[in-house]
């Protein structure tokens, strides 16, 4: 999509950008902070699919080149120990259980504490302020 012009771009609703501050934009496939001056497109996302009222989508950034990251069970990206975060709690039926906003440095113990109620089947996690999304968390059993 790199590669696109901008008219084709801008039929598709993605704005090319180049990174100007560190941090300020999360890339969705790395879970990382993009440095300054790379490339990043912003676009928008389905990250909610499923069959309940609380279908959403919502913009994400990507960079270029990104490759996904290959995290450990529990192993928390550095990005969101740094920003105030939007957790959204679902059931196995889609459905919104809770929702809460925390700082970053708390997410390992705010996700522990959420997973203690066995209604909670997954954690959608959006930076707080501008409400991008910037992952999921699964229960593992």
């Amino acid at each position: 999509m790199f590669n696109l012009s901008q008219e084709e771009l801008s039929e598709k609703g993605i704005v090319k950008m180049v990174v100007d501050e560190k941090p300020g934009y999360p890339c969705r496939v790395t879970l990382e902070d993009v440095e300054i001056g790379e490339e990043v497109l912003l676009f928008p996302f389905q990250h909610h699919i499923t069959n309940s009222p609380y279908q959403s989508s919502g913009p994400i950034f990507v960079r270029k080149n990104a490759k996904s990251p290959n995290l450990s069970i529990n192993e928390i990206p550095e990005m969101l120990l740094h920003r105030l975060l939007s957790l959204r709690v679902y059931d196995n039926k889609g459905m919104m259980i809770e929702a809460k906003t925390i700082d970053g440095e708390k997410l390992k113990n705010e996700i522990e504490v959420i997973f203690n109620n066995k209604s909670a089947n997954y954690i959608q996690i959006h930076n707080s302020s501008p409400g991008c999304y910037n992952c999921q968390v699964n229960r593992m059993e």
